[in-house]
């Protein structure tokens, strides 16, 4: 399993790994939330010009990132770009195990950098996404002139007031951005809640949100690449 893990390719390592001639394709799987995302990404990836290496989409399509995207980048050592979605939270669980390198984007100019970055060497220390919890809504709270009161139930990790984010998520796909402006537990205002446990959140400047939404909040770390 170790020697397994060891074949894993990821971004911060790829610069070493062409040096000592153990690359010649760098194979990519990419998600995203539109069609028209998805192909511009796969276009300019795959236009992407280097002397040792070349760069193959083997897979793309709309839509969350899953299971089975994670055991195909297993099978061939590719690396997933994600473009306005998220993993699902069995497939971050297996990526995780079997360390293959989801990389999540918003911006398309910023994935093609990192990528001819990683491929020169030049991949500069990240800040890298620690994900704290996942909450599901099963309930919605309309009060007036205050907002919308989502009743969730914490799915995974906690859910933490003094989170760096926090974004709404719906079938997979990354309808909103923001911060928590509230989170109580009955009445109580709290600075965080666990799995397992009833909560009431809010969202500074953002109401839309539908019973089966999720809510995941996170933290960026400042992570050094490895060249």
């Amino acid at each position: 399993a170790e020697i397994a893990r060891a074949r894993k390719l990821t971004l911060d390592e790829l610069y070493a790994k062409i040096k000592e001639g153990e690359i010649r394709e760098l194979y990519i799987i990419i998600k995203g939330d539109v069609q028209g995302s998805v192909e511009a990404l796969k276009d300019a990836l795959e236009n992407i010009s280097h002397p040792l290496v070349k760069v193959t989409v083997i897979h793309s399509s709309v839509g969350g990132i899953n299971e089975s995207d994670v055991m195909l980048a297993t099978a061939s050592s590719a690396i997933i770009i994600g473009f306005n979605v998220r993993p699902e939270l069995k497939a971050s669980q297996v990526a995780e195990k079997e360390g293959i390198d989801i990389r999540l984007y918003n911006i398309i100019y910023e994935a093609i950098e990192d990528v001819k970055k990683a491929l020169e060497g030049l991949l500069e220390p990240t800040l890298k996404e620690k994900i704290l919890g996942r909450a599901e809504i099963r309930q919605l709270f309309p009060i007036s002139k205050i907002g919308t009161v989502a009743g969730c139930y914490v799915v995974d990790g906690y859910m933490s007031r003094s989170s760096d984010g926090i974004r709404v998520i719906r079938d997979n796909i990354v309808v909103y951005e923001g911060k928590i402006s509230t989170l109580k537990r009955f009445k109580e205002d709290v600075k965080e809640v666990q799995t397992g446990y009833e909560c009431g959140i809010m969202i500074e400047n953002f109401n839309d949100l539908k019973i089966g939404d999720t809510l995941e909040n996170y933290i960026i770390e400042k992570i050094a690449a490895k060249l």
